[in-house]
């Protein structure tokens, strides 16, 4: 039986896929919308040559369900959402989408993701508020640095802070590799004033139950380690 459409959490299609039989399955889907999580890189690129229309979905539980859609396979991949017609979108003083979706919602939606918008609507997330950095007067987006180094590191990383009297806050890595190797890369790749000031080798990178990072955790454990343990960066 053919099916034309499918909804679908990552987790769901990721376990999918490691199955050849429904891996095969999924590929003859005519549309399959994927929603309620992030969809990282390594799936991304699983889905990218799928001979279908596979879709990323944007919503919140206030808007009852998805606003906009980014594909995922085909000459079309985007990182970009696009929202649907009587969607209106903006951005809050500090940068956080807000949602104007009056056929669902009858007033607007201030999310915690911050984001950029580009002519015609669409946008693209760059990471939660929550996750901002504010070292030294810069607001530095800890998902954003993440994928910046997501094509040069191999080895579990993520990207946290901690405290400082001089700067409010720095920025941390975790790393499960060597830290000479991580700092070699973060010199190389990331703006000076945005690499990490300290670097924490750690046997587990801390990750929830779906496996998403455990930022919280990671919080928990470079505040209050004395400078001992973490590996810091010559001031410069």
């Amino acid at each position: 039986m053919n099916i034309s459409f499918a909804a679908m959490v990552p987790m769901q299609v990721y376990n999918s896929l490691q199955v050849p039989e429904e891996r095969e399955r999924l590929m003859q889907i005519r549309h399959l919308i994927i929603g309620g999580g992030a969809i990282d890189d390594a799936l991304a690129a699983e889905l990218k040559s799928f001979p279908n229309a596979v879709w990323s979905t944007y919503g919140m539980t206030e808007t009852l369900s998805h606003i906009a859609l980014r594909r995922l396979s085909g000459p079309d991949t985007s990182d970009w959402y696009t929202p649907f017609p009587s969607v209106h979108l903006s951005l809050s003083s500090d940068g956080c989408l807000i949602i104007d979706a009056p056929e669902v919602c009858p007033e607007s939606l201030v999310t915690n993701d911050i984001a950029t918008l580009s002519q015609g609507q669409r946008f693209r997330i760059l990471g939660r508020r929550d996750n901002i950095i504010c070292s030294g007067g810069l607001k530095i987006q800890a998902e954003e640095l993440e994928r910046q180094l997501r094509p040069h590191l191999r080895v579990p990383y993520l990207i946290t802070k901690r405290p400082d009297e001089k700067f409010g806050e720095i920025v941390v890595l975790l790393t499960e590799g060597s830290i000479a190797e991580v700092r070699e890369v973060c010199e190389r790749i990331l703006p000076r004033f945005h690499r990490p000031r300290a670097y924490l080798h750690v046997s587990h990178i801390p990750l929830t139950a779906t496996g998403k990072p455990a930022r919280h955790e990671a919080e928990l454990l470079v505040t209050g380690l004395s400078d001992g343990k973490v590996a810091k960066r010559p001031e410069n």
